[in-house]
């Protein structure tokens, strides 16, 4: 199962063809700003590797989201995640560049929201954000979150948003 089809937004599977698309967005410096750095190819191609892991095992990971006429917007979707020591499960979204600033991201995630809470019945959503990433912090606001805490990882802590889907 995908979640719905939003007004403007069509989810798929990730698969090996998109890599190029993937490798492209993942690989973007602006896109990782909040990451370590941007993925190489390789690592571009384990993350979709991890997303079909987690389709078999879960049934359920970060999904390709396209607009209704086929053009590559990003990825959204659903994965579980380490906060403080216990798993939390979280939404998680990209969008190219050019195309940031459109509300496909907060379109995208509410989607997920939903699908987190009427099929895989998660009592919790939370998205676990970089401190100084508003943008990604407005997106999580839009779909009902609030902040819940920070994850100390490391020496890296992060905001962690989420809401109570029941």
């Amino acid at each position: 199962m995908l979640p719905h089809t939003t007004n403007r937004l069509r989810f798929r599977e990730m698969t090996l063809p998109d890599l190029g698309a993937l490798s492209a967005l993942l690989g973007d410096p602006e896109v990782m700003t909040f990451y370590p750095a941007p993925k190489t190819r390789d690592e571009a191609t384990a993350w979709i590797e991890w997303n079909q892991a987690n389709y078999g095992r879960h049934g359920y990971g970060l999904w390709l989201v396209e607009t209704h006429d086929g053009e590559f917007v990003g990825d959204c979707g659903l994965t579980w995640q380490n906060v403080n020591g216990r798993l939390e499960l979280e939404v998680g979204y990209h969008v190219r560049v050019e195309l940031q600033g459109r509300g496909y991201a907060t379109e995208a995630a509410l989607a997920c929201l939903e699908y987190a809470r009427d099929v895989v019945g998660a009592g919790r959503l939370v998205a676990i954000i970089h401190p100084d990433n508003m943008a990604s912090r407005r997106v999580a606001e839009r779909i009902g979150m609030r902040h819940l805490e920070d994850d100390v990882a490391g020496t890296m802590v992060r905001t962690v948003m989420g809401v109570k889907l029941r």
